[in-house]
């Protein structure tokens, strides 16, 4: 990845990133909206990250912006520049590749456990968490619909059985959150390929029904590899 530029962008908006108290840890609230900023662009790859102007904005302490960012670059989304501080991660094309193999061979396999794992209730529970997804589609909500999308992926990992593995998908999911959401919420984005994600995923779903790992496993892969394809159409365009 190349280095990041620096982009100081004054942050004018502590309204859009303020948080409001919930029953959540506060922590957890900020890293939820600081991500949220990231990945929808309010806060631009390249963008610093200043811990003063963050506690302003989201009216917090500056040990909670602290912990915030200490996960976020764990997370990949901001990284820390000598003299500079924590900027937003710029998007690289070999990083999001590199991350696509890898989430297409952990999504397999999870998908290969939950076949041989999972109880009928949680292919029910499976089912039930596509039919939302389905619904966030009808919407064309792209928030909604990376939000259902996740959902149904917590579910195939927790009917997978291997707490080490749902980690492991946890953290990627993570780093490549920002380019799943390009994905689904940029202007260019393929028509066909929301119908083919719908295809794909409805295809995991008979595979499991019948038992079927292999096929399901390799469906799995395969969606995961178109969706990296189209990422990276969008990210040279």
């Amino acid at each position: 990845m190349g280095q990041a530029k620096e982009k100081f962008v004054s942050m004018n908006a502590p309204q859009s990133l303020k948080i409001v108290r919930q029953a959540a840890p506060l922590r957890q609230q900020v890293v939820d909206g600081l991500r949220a900023a990231i990945i929808s662009g309010r806060l631009a790859p390249g963008q610093r990250l200043t811990e003063p102007e963050l506690t302003q904005m989201m009216d917090v302490s500056r040990t909670v912006i602290r912990e915030a960012l200490r996960q976020l670059e764990t997370e990949g989304l901001i990284e820390l520049i000598p003299n500079k501080g924590p900027v937003v991660r710029e998007l690289s094309i070999d990083e999001a590749q590199d991350l696509y193999n890898i989430r297409a061979v952990l999504e397999g396999h999870a998908t290969r456990l939950f076949v041989e794992n999972a109880d009928q209730a949680l292919v029910k529970k499976l089912d039930e968490a596509l039919q939302v997804v389905v619904a966030a589609y009808k919407e064309e909500n792209s928030d909604k619909v990376l939000e259902t999308k996740n959902q149904f992926y917590d579910v195939l990992y927790e009917g997978a059985g291997s707490g080490t593995l749902s980690e492991m998908l946890a953290s990627l999911h993570a780093r490549v959150w920002r380019w799943r959401a390009l994905g689904l919420s940029h202007p260019n984005r393929s028509a066909s390929r929301s119908k083919e994600s719908m295809k794909n995923l409805r295809a995991i779903l008979a595979a499991i029904k019948k038992a079927d790992a292999s096929t399901a496993e390799r469906i799995t892969r395969e969606e995961a590899h178109k969706a990296a394809e189209e990422v990276m159409r969008l990210l040279a365009s």
